[in-house]
């Protein structure tokens, strides 16, 4: 049976911005399916949000085991019929990152499969989810970094930040984001890029200038958009170059 309601997944929603994405989400007055690889931390994070009255439940989907996202499909399918919104949050940083002549090929292989492969194969497992919905969307949570026109800019503040792994994982998603977008031009799911700046997550030791709240809040709103753009790549203010 279809929900009436919405729905939407968050993968990596245990904590960070995935977790602040899905409380917004569920304060608007959607069913929020939090999504984690770590499934006693998935719970937790689950629980938090419920005791703050929100409909948000604990999905186990790890980007580095495809089953999970199948079972996941399975349950969603049998409980609401459907998928409104797919954000594609959850990602990676490996020690042993860094500039081409340097990266370890072993990091390159364990971000590429968690930031890229592994966010593809859980995406063609809702992809049926998303098309019972009528009009659905899916978020890839990008980064400036996977910009290869700011990476190409000595003059962008960040220009000197160049981990091929994580700098080249985001901008393949970026290109399957182009790509997805284009295989749905009929409207049916819009796909979107969004870059969340640079926020203060574990992800970079929270260095980041921004809150957790800011860096939610463009992925959030497009989210939340009833008639959303798609094939682009979007960022608090404004759009950015691919």
């Amino acid at each position: 049976m279809s929900s009436a309601k919405k729905i939407a997944l968050i993968t990596g929603a245990n904590k960070g911005i995935g977790f602040e994405v899905a409380r917004q989400i569920a304060k608007a007055g959607w069913t929020v399916l939090a999504g984690a690889r770590n499934e006693e931390l998935g719970k937790k994070a689950a629980t938090e949000l419920q005791a703050e009255g929100l409909d948000v439940r604990f999905v186990h989907v790890d980007l580095n085991d495809a089953k999970t996202a199948t079972a996941a499909a399975v349950s969603i399918q049998k409980e609401f019929g459907k998928l409104d919104v797919l954000v594609n949050n959850a990602a990676i940083v490996a020690a042993g990152d860094g500039p081409p002549s340097k990266v370890s090929i072993e990091a390159l292989e364990k971000i590429f499969q968690t930031n890229f492969i592994g966010t593809v194969a859980v995406t063609q497992a809702f992809l049926p989810l998303l098309e019972a919905a009528g009009k659905a969307q899916v978020i890839n949570v990008s980064s400036g970094l996977g910009s290869v026109s700011l990476n190409n800019d000595p003059e962008w503040p960040f220009a000197a930040v160049k981990p091929l792994g994580y700098n080249g994982s985001k901008a393949a998603l970026n290109m399957f984001t182009v790509q997805l977008a284009y295989e749905y031009r009929d409207g049916r799911i819009a796909v979107n890029a969004i870059n969340p700046g640079y926020t203060a997550t574990d992800l970079n030791n929270n260095s980041g200038t921004q809150t957790i709240e800011e860096g939610a809040a463009e992925i959030v709103r497009v989210a939340l958009l009833e008639n959303p753009p798609t094939g682009k790549f979007l960022q608090t203010g404004g759009e950015l170059a691919w």
